[in-house]
């Protein structure tokens, strides 16, 4: 991944994704929200002024030369749940209930918001499909990355061997640590990777989400992933992060589309 920045947004791009997909995952920079929000906010349900959210968006959208009407954005609820985005949402009308989402159409937008989770970002360069992920700890247990390739081979005849994936910035291992209610069911749902994705740090157990979802990538037949490496909580001056901020943050967003 490399910074970019313009019209003082700065964000991050995935190299692995070819020049057909517009994709960025803003960072906080850049946006008119005040602390504890400062200052690209693109949460709605987090406490800022709404109009404060909707300039931020309008930004962000702008930047990337995209019409804020051709947004399709979900509202997340941990779940390995697919919304497949024919056309934009429109802007009065609520956003369906999913952690998963997918376009073949170059006039919408794919956008979802996140605040230590990991954004996976998908792109069939074959089927011209992509879609946008969101992987918490309980999306990754129950299988977000299997449930989204099996959805793009189901509803877009895509090859998995085709797809290229994207793992964004999250909270990296060093910052999550985790009791018995995360440890015991990853054990029992995927006790060939514990080894892998649990580390051990003076008597407490951390749990690394990148290392399971590139696995189930792995395991899902993905021709192509890379991982960003890029802890949310380690650069608070890029990221917003729910943990380290301890709830008193926003949202930032990672946005894609395919260029027409």
């Amino acid at each position: 991944m490399s910074f970019h920045e313009i019209n003082g947004l700065r964000y991050y791009s995935f190299e692995i994704f070819s020049d057909a997909v517009s994709q960025a995952i803003f960072t906080r920079r850049g946006g008119v929200s005040p602390a504890p929000w400062a200052s690209l906010n693109l949460g709605g349900s987090v406490g800022d002024d709404p109009a404060r959210v909707a300039e931020n968006r309008t930004r962000v959208f702008e930047g990337m030369s995209r019409s804020p009407e051709s947004i399709h954005d979900v509202w997340l609820i941990h779940s390995t749940d697919i919304v497949y985005a024919d056309s934009p949402r429109p802007l009065a009308a609520p956003s369906l209930r999913a952690d998963i989402i997918f376009t073949d159409n170059p006039a919408v937008t794919l956008f979802m918001r996140f605040g230590d989770c990991v954004p996976i970002l998908f792109h069939d360069p074959v089927r011209k499909v992509i879609g946008i992920a969101h992987a918490g700890w309980l999306g990754t247990l129950r299988g977000v990355v299997g449930s989204a390739v099996r959805g793009m081979q189901e509803h877009y005849g895509c090859h998995p061997e085709n797809i290229v994936a994207g793992i964004g910035p999250s909270i990296g291992v060093d910052h999550y640590e985790v009791g018995a209610e995360v440890i015991d069911p990853f054990r029992e749902t995927y006790p060939q990777d514990a080894d892998r994705i649990f580390q051990g740090n003076n008597g407490s157990t951390h749990l690394d989400l990148w290392a399971s979802n590139a696995l189930q990538l792995k395991r899902a037949g993905v021709g192509q992933a890379q991982v960003s490496g890029v802890c949310t909580a380690c650069h608070l001056d890029d990221w917003f992060s729910h943990r380290a901020e301890k709830g008193k943050t926003g949202r930032f967003g990672a946005l894609m589309a395919l260029r027409g």
